[in-house]
């Protein structure tokens, strides 16, 4: 038994704070044990909402040391929350008020940036760090990529956020992340911490730790690995997208077919290495932009290329014009942090914005969010950033779509286009590469540029109102008309979303003195009427209430409620127990 090891078996739930702290710094080091509030801010924050105290965030910087702390934790009667890069957008990897009945631990996992590639590069083996554009990276020269490539879920995500929330991307063949085969830990209903391995790779006898470090070394040869042992994508994604007259949503959260151990797991599970798909590169890729001012033109091209294309498109995003508008002076500094810098940045950038606003927020008279005001300052200097055409096409049409394709369907797109898009209505031209690449970089700015518009206009803003919703597969009325009661206190609203899947995300920017939380419940009803699933993608958080299939499979998955407790609005308490009297500070 090592030094580490003799120690944690002497934690107990009477252990002090101090030395609970002075055990972690042992497994990780001192300088990877944060618990001042300035050097936690950042990971105790969402990116676009939930916050709350924390005792420690701990950054381990191997598999060995994320199942110690996972252990003192546990040892301790301690929540855990698994964090990687912390760019959700429900507040599904951060507390959430105070009212929890234990403290918290935060375990950010961002050192265990670590991708084997197997199978001669058919698949991956991703540690709880690596993220979407390290594997994009990794699997270029092979011609393959990652289930996901660039897009809101993709701007600095790790993989793991993207399987652990069913996260479907931009990509219309692909579906949700899912896969069947992961090593990870779980607590059972006894109160044991259990090492479960359903990688599908022998990793022989041995206590935890060293079959962890098997893992991150890569000590098994290629016969031990099953190639023929469950699904590491989503099989049947592609016939089901095309199911144009189903009454059901293509892709959701709450959706049992896709809800297996890690995957749709919400950090109700320590996940400690998934296997995945890759997929072959698209080559020759064409972008087509298109622009109309009726929504059912944009209908009848979604049920015409999902019915009868050999080859569905590759992409396919939807942006209305107040979308469009909004991204373009609020979500500038973005697309130009990206165009320059690349995705793989964003995590180092992020820290710096973060550090900033916190050294800011101890000088009195100085905004809160001062990074954003700078940020927000600064894009003004430098010139204009879309193409002219994009900008020639914002003015004549209220509704814009992204439609990239690949070769093989490249032809059959162009007589298709030139048939339903005649220019009465609609119209559209062939990007060129750099056209297409500002394109699809404008659209995914969008995802944050309505959290800039409220810090940049608190006085008027009460908050934002973010939904993340899917629409039926033979829905037809897919833009919504809202009640004019509910229309009403809506400074903006920010329709955008993966066309072809029938995922939109909706961000409102609400008037300030507007009851939020009963506006989405209002806004919900009509959801529901409609027969739309929410959330879509980003998983359920801290925003959205788990409805019964996700509620149980979180039970099941956590029944001690020591992982991530009150997602979905769940109980926060040590065995899903609800304790009325317990004060709650809901987070902002």
């Amino acid at each position: 038994m090592t030094d580490a090891s003799r120690a944690s078996s002497a934690l107990t739930p009477d252990t002090p704070v101090d030395a609970f702290i002075d055990h972690l710094k042992r497994v990780v080091g001192d300088k990877h044990v944060l618990t001042k509030d300035a050097a936690t801010r950042r990971y105790r924050t969402g990116f676009r909402f939930g916050t709350g105290p924390v005792t420690a965030v701990v950054r381990p910087g191997s598999l060995v040391e994320q199942w110690r702390i996972l252990k003192a934790c546990i040892d301790t009667d301690r929540i855990v929350i698994t964090q990687a890069a912390n760019t959700g957008l429900t507040g599904g990897s951060t507390p959430d008020g105070n009212d929890y009945d234990r403290e918290i631990v935060i375990i950010n996992t961002l050192r265990l940036a670590h991708i084997q590639l197997i199978d001669e590069g058919r698949q991956a083996l991703c540690l709880p760090g690596a993220t979407l554009d390290q594997l994009e990276k990794a699997l270029a020269p092979l011609g393959r990529e990652p289930h996901s490539v660039i897009g809101s879920s993709c701007l600095g995500a790790s993989v793991f956020g993207g399987v652990c929330n069913n996260s479907g991307g931009s990509l219309v063949k692909r579906g949700p992340a899912y896969t069947e085969l992961a090593l990870y830990a779980r607590v059972r209903e006894d109160g044991a911490l259990e090492l479960v391995n359903h990688l599908g790779i022998t990793l022989g006898q041995g206590e935890p730790e060293t079959l962890l470090e098997r893992v991150e070394r890569g000590e098994f040869r290629p016969d031990d690995i099953e190639l023929d042992r469950g699904v590491a994508s989503d099989p049947d994604y592609q016939n089901h997208v095309r199911d144009i007259d189903a009454d059901t949503p293509a892709r959701f959260n709450n959706d049992p077919r896709r809800l297996y151990e890690a995957s749709g797991s919400a950090g109700k599970l320590m996940v400690f290495a998934l296997r995945l798909d890759t997929f072959p590169m698209e080559k020759n890729t064409q972008v087509f932009y298109l622009g109309t001012n009726d929504p059912d033109q944009l209908t009848e091209l979604r049920r015409t290329v999902l019915r009868e294309f050999d080859t569905l498109p590759v992409a396919g995003e939807y942006m209305h014009r107040d979308a469009y508008d909004i991204a373009e002076r609020y979500g500038k500094d973005t697309f130009l942090t990206i165009a320059r810098f690349g995705t793989h940045r964003l995590p180092t950038l992020f820290k710096w914005k973060s550090t900033l606003d916190s050294l800011a927020g101890r000088v009195p008279g100085l905004p809160e969010n001062l990074s954003d005001h700078v940020l927000q300052r600064l894009g003004r200097f430098f010139p204009a950033h879309l193409p002219a055409r994009m900008t020639e096409y914002r003015n004549r049409f209220e509704h814009h779509l992204l439609l990239k394709v690949s070769e093989e369907s490249l032809e059959q797109t162009r007589r298709t286009l030139a048939h339903l898009f005649d220019g009465t209505q609609g119209a559209y031209f062939e990007c060129t590469p750099e056209e297409g690449k500002k394109a699809f970089l404008h659209r995914f700015a969008a995802a944050g540029a309505a959290v800039r518009y409220r810090i940049i206009h608190s006085e008027d803003v009460e908050d934002i109102v973010a939904l993340d919703i899917a629409l039926k597969r033979n829905e037809r009325q897919w833009l919504e008309q809202l009640p004019e009661a509910v229309d009403r206190p809506l400074i903006h609203k920010l329709y955008y979303g993966h066309f072809f899947c029938h995922v939109m995300h909706q961000d409102y920017i609400v008037a300030k003195g507007t009851d939020c939380l009963a506006l989405e419940h209002e806004m919900w009803k009509l959801l529901d009427a409609r027969g739309a699933e929410y959330p879509a993608e980003h998983n359920v958080g801290h925003l959205y209430t788990a409805k019964p299939a996700l509620t149980s499979f979180y039970r099941d998955l956590d029944p001690c409620n020591c992982f991530n407790p009150g997602i979905g609005q769940t109980s926060k308490h040590r065995g899903w127990k609800e304790d009325a009297s317990a004060p709650h500070t809901p987070s902002t």
